[in-house]
């Protein structure tokens, strides 16, 4: 009797299931199963080792290279002969949150909820945040204020703590959360490159309420300095609402 083959544990299900060649309807499909996709996910999008993935699949690292190496085949064959991509069956469960590299997980322990994108109308943006205002120096942040955007009207909010999280690891923070923009007073040029990086995008030298800034924005009025930096590294910053109180700050 044959061995039967152990569930690969997945984080999520993907956004998009088909991928297919513009003007071409060759007659074969590639079928990229969703332990492949999770493999794929995991070594190349979030830079894991076979290791680490293996601890998150709950399989065995040979087993992990097996997968990978056979998903990386398949989208090679997709792309160089044209076929369709389809992703679909596989043997696998969802971990509910239970691997240490899991979204899910991350999101739980800092009291928040992972943002699930369907299509191309979802989106989360994040407000540099203190006392209903706009925080005037990103390095500084201790908290963001998360909005999740769909056809174009915040579904819903929440105040994330960013307690922990160097001046240099706020970006990772925010690409961890889902984060697509991000709405801020002063930032410095190594936060920029690093939101960059991300694919975050920036909207830089605001000030007021963080729910009207993000009112502004959907509605194509928000106000904003592309330019806007802030150098220095010091404290005592005043009201958000106002600028960070430095003159080497420039909005």
């Amino acid at each position: 009797m044959a061995r039967p083959k152990r569930m690969r544990t997945i984080c999520q299900e993907p956004d998009y299931v088909s991928f297919h060649p513009d003007g071409i309807s060759p007659p074969e499909t590639v079928i990229l199963s969703l332990d492949e996709y999770e493999a794929i996910r995991l070594v190349d999008y979030e830079k894991l080792t076979h290791e680490q993935a293996a601890q998150q699949m709950r399989i065995s690292r040979a087993t992990v290279t097996e997968i990978y190496e056979a998903a990386r085949y398949k989208l090679a064959d997709s792309l160089l002969n044209g076929k369709p991509l389809i992703i679909d069956g596989g043997s696998y469960q969802m971990c509910q949150g239970r691997s240490a590299h899991c979204l899910r997980q991350r999101c739980r322990r800092r009291g928040e909820r992972p943002l699930m994108r369907k299509g191309n109308k979802a989106m989360r943006i994040a407000v540099t945040y203190e006392d209903g205002k706009i925080f005037q120096h990103f390095g500084h942040t201790q908290a963001f204020k998360f909005y999740d955007v769909e056809n174009g009207a915040v579904q819903s909010s929440q105040v994330a703590d960013a307690n922990g999280y160097g001046h240099g690891a706020l970006a990772e923070f925010l690409r961890l959360n889902q984060v697509d923009t991000l709405i801020c007073g002063g930032i410095g040029g190594g936060a920029q490159n690093a939101l960059a990086q991300a694919g975050i995008q920036l909207y830089g030298g605001v000030t007021g309420e963080a729910d009207g800034a993000v009112e502004a924005l959907l509605a194509g009025k928000l106000g904003y300095d592309p330019d806007a930096h802030c150098d220095h590294h010091g404290h005592g910053h005043g009201d958000g609402a106002h600028n960070c109180g430095h003159s080497s700050c420039s909005h």
